[in-house]
């Protein structure tokens, strides 16, 4: 018998835990000194409770008990203390000020085992007081608290999401387009809301102002940029209070800290002004994020002004070994550059040389994996890696089919169409096959499919409403039908050569894929270099 933990789960040792603890005593001491008082919530929760406040953080762990309830191990501790005040404190007037220390388990994809499913939640929630003061306080407190874990070098990106969801409500278009909007912003996918943008049916001024608000960022000055937009559209709300809040920060010596970041756009539908989240060198995703919600309080009950933020001590924890190595180097790190091998390698070269970066070694690097040059280094991985290296901050950004991002779904920001290595994602048979396919489901209500891609395969079956067995293979795709194995295979093609030297015919269309300029999206957020090479890739390319 092999005694080990399971999958994402892990025990705490000697200095390790003896860390923690110390971040734990000073992190809570720092919350009871502003008046907040601790609370704990249980670790098991109805699911209806969860779905009751809106799109539900991460995917929890669900089971059924004796009883028959659906139950879920806590993902997030705010919806539980929105439905702790709308039924246990109902009667009482407030305003309450709560802290917590909890643990939070969040289940992953097969294909993620080695993440992290039980992580430590370190939180503040304000119930019952609005204004920019109280806004404020929430922000400085969370800059307080990454302090007082030991952190120097971080940023909290600051966002209102008042201002976008005006400009879809005045701009007069229909909800799916709206939804689709939103869901652009919420994966930082410039590229997606470029192109619903383009093809949208409303005026143009709004959807100038809609494309452009995720590209204004810095300090005072960026709120400037954006009302000379939006207040002619009448879609400035929000933004006064947004800036008095920016403000009271300054004041309070915050100025270097702060990011106005009019991206941030947290995937939790129930914020209702003010977004924050934090982000520090060498972590590949956001320590954590709070802001504003109003109305989330109401699904519970009664309705009260609700602010709040959460950060996870392992997150801290792996910035603050970070920072001091880099401390130890004394070194400015170059920026590092994921180049796929293969088909796309060539063009990816050619256009990171046109934008002005060093690329001499990469014409023929040999074996060599990194090539370094002064202020780059480019990591030369497979195409279907580079969503990793990206997203898991191994390299700051990178380039890769927009087929490898989709299959692989990866937390990072889409930045420009870079239009070449173009293909398209297909459904593809025998020739004069499909009567027997089709007889094939009818009788057996299944057909099986074989691709290399079973998430994007997956994906457009759920859609079409059609029963399949997927069948992962890793090459020799056409093989699958020729002998038996598969009905059908999902694919990507440039011209259909390969598929009509094997007597396969396409039979439907999934999506269109070109190379993509991406970027992590903490990185994104702390290092400049990234908003420029961005900038000039899309000059090049409109040229």
């Amino acid at each position: 018998m092999n005694f080990v933990t399971p999958s994402g789960f892990r025990d705490v040792l000697g200095e390790e835990a003896r860390f923690r603890e110390e971040i734990a005593t000073r992190v809570q001491s720092c919350f009871a000194r502003r008046g907040y008082a601790p609370l704990e919530t249980p670790t098991l929760e109805i699911m209806d409770v969860l779905r009751a406040g809106g799109r539900i953080p991460g995917a929890p762990f669900k089971f059924f008990d004796s009883q028959g309830s659906l139950l879920a191990m806590r993902p997030d501790v705010t919806m539980q203390i929105a439905r702790m005040c709308a039924t246990r404190l109902k009667d009482e007037p407030g305003p309450f000020k709560f802290r917590y220390m909890q643990r939070v388990f969040r289940e992953t994809e097969p294909e993620m085992q080695a993440s992290a499913r039980e992580l430590t939640q370190f939180g503040i929630e304000s119930i019952g007081e609005g204004g920019s003061a109280a806004d404020a306080e929430i922000v400085e407190l969370f800059a307080e608290a990454l302090e007082e874990c030991g952190l120097q070098d971080f940023k909290l990106a600051l966002g209102t999401v008042g201002v976008l969801r005006a400009l879809l409500e005045v701009g007069g278009a229909g909800d799916s387009w709206k939804e689709q909007v939103l869901e652009a912003y919420h994966r930082s996918n410039f590229v997606e809301l470029d192109s619903l943008v383009k093809d949208a049916q409303i005026k143009e001024d709004f959807a100038r102002a809609i494309k452009a608000l995720p590209r204004i960022r810095g300090g005072v000055e960026a709120i400037g940029v954006l009302r000379e937009i939006v207040e002619p559209l009448g879609c400035s709300d929000g933004l006064d209070a947004f800036e008095a809040t920016y403000q009271l920060l300054v004041d309070k010596g915050l100025a270097d800290k702060i990011l106005i970041d009019f991206s941030v756009m947290s995937s939790f539908d129930y914020y209702t002004g003010i977004v924050v989240e934090a982000y520090a060198s060498g972590l590949g995703d956001s320590l954590g994020s709070g802001g504003r919600y109003d109305s989330m309080l109401g699904a519970y009950g009664k309705e009260r002004p609700a602010a709040g933020f959460a950060f996870y001590l392992e997150s801290v924890m792996a910035a603050c070994a970070f920072q001091e190595s880099a401390r130890e180097a004394a070194l400015e790190r170059p920026l590092r550059i994921a180049v796929p091998k293969g088909a796309l390698y060539r063009e990816a070269v050619a256009v990171l040389a046109s934008a002005g970066l060093d690329t001499s070694g990469l014409e023929d690097p040999g074996r060599q994996l990194i090539i370094r040059n002064p202020g780059v280094e480019y990591v030369i991985v497979r195409p279907t890696d580079a969503p990793a290296f990206v997203a898991l901050g191994a390299a700051d950004c990178g380039i890769c089919g927009k087929d490898s991002l989709v299959e692989a779904a990866p937390e990072v920001v889409e930045l420009v169409d870079l239009d070449f290595g173009g293909c398209r994602f297909v459904v593809a048979e025998p020739k004069g096959a499909t009567e027997a396919v089709n007889e094939h489901y009818r009788k057996l209500g299944s057909i099986r499919i074989a691709t290399k891609y079973p998430n994007i395969t997956t994906a457009y079956y759920a859609k079409v409403g059609m029963q399949v067995e997927i069948v992962k293979l890793h090459g020799n795709i056409e093989l699958a039908p020729l002998t038996g194995m598969a009905e059908r295979v999902v694919d990507i093609t440039a011209t259909g050569t390969t598929l009509r030297e094997n007597n396969l015919v396409i039979v439907d269309e999934i999506l269109a894929s070109t190379a993509r300029f991406f970027a992590n999206v903490s990185v994104f957020r702390t290092d400049p270099r990234i908003k420029e090479l961005a900038e000039i890739l899309q000059e090049k390319k409109e040229a």
